[in-house]
């Protein structure tokens, strides 16, 4: 779907790409990590509001409602848009506070988004998570093909996208593609609520203040990934052969499964005075508790070549590295 081929290699030419919810979590790192690879003037980032920095400013940059399909379609005419990679959305507990209007957003936008790519028959990828899966899902081991009962708003919408994106692909032919994302860690945007958000607040709460408190109980294990992993995970899936694709919607990923514990042991090997204590917050333990403990990425692996590089103290060690240098307050916390 993405190429970065030119005359005389049998690909076409780089692709025009449309980001949405550019200032969240993860557009936030894509859209430049985009703009490196393409060309910034080949990445459209666009979001709710323009915050300063490299989204904004470092290419071209439109406000957009994702729900708003007229201005999302004339945006995609106008910029010549070939792929889109939606990836504006309420996170799973900020979702169930306001589960009406997240499902309007995550499931309403996705249907927008998707029919403005129908229409233009661009490639769209669309991110879902491990919350697509519910309690009665096998949480150790958990195949890419298996039940899929979630208990949150945030993972109903999930679960929502994977089949529309199937439907649109068997019945438009459109070229979607998805990753089921396990928690993201990053240090360029502080947490913005998500029941992972935890693996990044400990290790900006370990380098102000030497400690933290967990709102996840202890031993409860879910899957994690670093940021630049994800990132090369989109643009190898988005670059594969689609004749290689056998699910597409959606590709389980992860590059670590561990509980908080087990975070602040890695921590300590680079602060050993850090301490961690807990206060279990009962709405995002029930939503940990209910997902998958490890996934099984092989799919991922055969199809399209998933191959996760950071492992817990590797990526601790990047974190601690990057958080010390630029501060442990900086970002907006904005995932949307």
């Amino acid at each position: 779907a993405l190429r970065r081929g030119g005359p005389g290699d049998g690909y076409p030419a780089v692709k025009r790409i449309l980001v949405t919810g550019s200032n969240g979590q993860i557009g936030a790192e894509l859209v430049p990590y985009l703009r490196e690879r393409y060309g910034a003037e080949n990445v459209l980032a666009t979001a709710r509001r323009r915050v300063p920095g490299p989204v904004s400013e470092g290419g071209p940059f439109e406000i957009l409602e994702v729900r708003d399909g007229r201005a999302f379609s004339g945006l995609m005419g106008s910029f010549g848009v070939d792929a889109v990679i939606h990836l504006a959305g309420v996170l799973s507990a900020r979702a169930e506070a306001d589960p009406q209007g997240s499902w309007d957003v995550n499931a309403g936008g996705c249907f927008a988004a998707l029919e403005c790519a129908r229409e233009r028959g661009a490639a769209f990828f669309f991110p879902s998570s491990i919350a697509a899966f519910g309690p009665s899902t096998p949480p150790d081991g958990t195949p890419q093909v298996t039940i899929q009962r979630p208990t949150t708003i945030y993972g109903v919408a999930k679960v929502t996208g994977e089949l529309l994106c199937d439907y649109y692909h068997l019945k438009y032919g459109l070229d979607t593609r998805g990753l089921r994302f396990p928690g993201l860690i990053s240090y360029e945007a502080p947490p913005g609520g998500g029941t992972t958000d935890y693996a990044v607040h400990i290790y900006y709460e370990a380098v102000s203040q030497g400690r933290y408190t967990s709102y996840i109980a202890p031993g409860t294990f879910m899957d994690m990934m670093y940021m630049p992993d994800a990132l090369e995970a989109v643009v190898r899936l988005m670059e594969a052969e689609p004749s290689k694709l056998v699910h597409r919607n959606a590709y389980n990923v992860s590059a670590m499964s561990f509980e908080p514990g087990q975070v602040a042991a890695s921590i300590r090997k680079r602060i050993p005075s850090f301490e961690i204590d807990y206060a279990v917050d009962p709405v995002r333990q029930a939503i940990a508790a209910s997902w998958p403990r490890s996934l099984d990425c092989s799919a991922a692996r055969a199809e399209w070549g998933f191959a996760p590089k950071y492992d817990l103290d590797a990526m601790t060690t990047d974190m601690l590295e990057k958080i010390q240098k630029r501060g442990p307050t900086a970002g907006s916390g904005l995932h949307f």
